[in-house]
């Protein structure tokens, strides 16, 4: 961890493992039935790891704030920054600090995507869905050391809280998230219509507080909650991290 004027980049200390199972997850497939039916997907999987890896520059600025008060699903924080909506108030109302992280693994390999996908379409959607991995192994690191670092000070975390996520939209977590946070370190931006870029970037906010309890699990609150076929995957995922 590096620190800006007020902000703290963050970088692994080791290179990302990213397994086939997880790029086959990013793709939306399941890891179990395509080695089964689709072995010759599994070998783009692990060509997709190969290409991927030395691509990747995975990287995050993370911004810690005391809180103030929460007033009608609004939690002011100091330095004037504020979070606000339903998810915000269900999950943070203990919060003694909140962290807003914006995490990226770089453009470079959302370039060689878009080469690739014209003359290779399955080597393409392989090294999406590795990019999709990375970002997410990502997130989860930084969450991990996140919540090691709230112990030391004797207090829990929430479950992260993503802008898309019911009860916070896209348009009003993410303006709130890049208020908070200086992206411009890690060359992450926020187009007009709230999308991040370079693509294969997450953002979140963790709350902190030695009476905070976690709700549920990130993926009770997803809108594909009611279709999606990986949230026991995840949820092993939050516990082993």
């Amino acid at each position: 961890m590096t620190e800006t004027l007020q902000d703290t980049i963050f970088r692994p200390e080791s290179q990302l493992v990213i397994g086939v199972d997880q790029i086959l997850r990013g793709q939306g497939a399941d890891p179990d039935l395509t080695r089964h039916r689709s072995p010759q997907l599994v070998r783009i999987a692990q060509r997709a790891i190969e290409i991927g890896q030395p691509l990747i520059a995975p990287v995050a600025a993370c911004r810690r704030l005391e809180t103030l008060e929460l007033l009608h699903e609004r939690l002011r924080l100091v330095d004037g920054h504020a979070l606000h909506g339903a998810l915000i108030g269900q999950h943070l109302k203990a919060a003694e600090a909140v962290t807003a992280v914006v995490c990226t693994i770089g453009g470079r390999l959302e370039k060689t995507i878009s080469t690739v996908l014209d003359d290779n379409p399955p080597l393409g959607l392989a090294l999406d869905g590795f990019g999709t991995a990375a970002v997410e192994a990502l997130a989860q690191e930084i969450c991990g050391y996140l919540e090691r670092d709230a112990a030391k000070r004797g207090r829990q975390v929430s479950i992260p809280l993503s802008p898309g996520m019911i009860g916070w939209p896209v348009d009003q977590g993410q303006a709130q998230i890049f208020d908070i946070v200086h992206t411009a370190a890690i060359n992450v931006t926020l187009t007009a219509a709230c999308v991040m870029s370079p693509r294969k970037s997450i953002s979140f906010v963790l709350g902190e507080g030695a009476g905070l309890r976690s709700s549920g699990k990130s993926c009770d609150y997803c809108t594909m909650h009611e279709i999606c076929r990986y949230q026991d995957h995840y949820e092993q995922q939050a516990i082993e991290t």
